[in-house]
């Protein structure tokens, strides 16, 4: 039960933070969504900033490494295809998640501590692609200028689909990955 009603309350919160943002969302609003009283919304959280936390630091970025975890490819194209292209088949609750990810990662929403957060993700982004296409790369002297527009790009389709609620097709990703690739193996 006591699961149980997390877990609602966290889905009821994920809803109303898409809906209404961080600051427009009360745990008032929460508990009467949830049909439970005040005080058991503060019994799992002692204040919306904690359960907007939980929500980014936990669930959002659990979120990217189940989709990581995923990926179990050689060819470089198809690993970064099928990272965009299995943002389709998210649940409503993971596109909401990752949706409110991506508002606290432009600083849309959140806090000044987890826009921290996100700053400290986004300066790893960078060198985690380069080393992911750094075997790959025949042309070392613009490995960076790929690396920058394959962020760019991955940017673009993952704010499609998560954003935009569009479905893209595999073949259509995979066209726009291999334009910036083409010259990685």
């Amino acid at each position: 039960m006591k699961k149980n009603l997390r877990d609602r309350i966290k889905l009821v919160a994920v809803e109303h933070f898409n809906s209404h943002g961080y600051h427009g969302t009360s745990i008032r609003n929460i508990a009467k969504d949830v049909n439970c009283s005040l005080p058991m919304i503060y019994y799992y959280y002692n204040t919306k900033k904690e359960l907007f936390d939980e929500i980014i630091k936990k669930e959002y970025f659990d979120l990217l490494k189940r989709q990581a975890a995923l990926l179990k490819t050689n060819n470089i194209i198809d690993f970064y295809t099928k990272f965009v292209y299995n943002l389709n088949s998210l649940s409503n609750y993971d596109k909401k998640v990752y949706r409110l990810g991506i508002k606290v990662y432009l600083s849309f929403d959140g806090d000044e501590e987890l826009m921290e957060i996100m700053d400290e993700w986004e300066k790893k982004i960078l060198p985690r692609h380069y080393q992911i296409l750094k075997p790959n790369m025949k042309n070392a002297d613009n490995g960076i200028a790929i690396v920058r527009t394959l962020v760019h790009l991955l940017e673009t389709l993952i704010e499609n689909i998560v954003v935009k609620n569009r479905f893209l097709s595999e073949e259509d990703v995979r066209e726009e990955i291999s334009i910036v690739l083409h010259e990685c193996k």
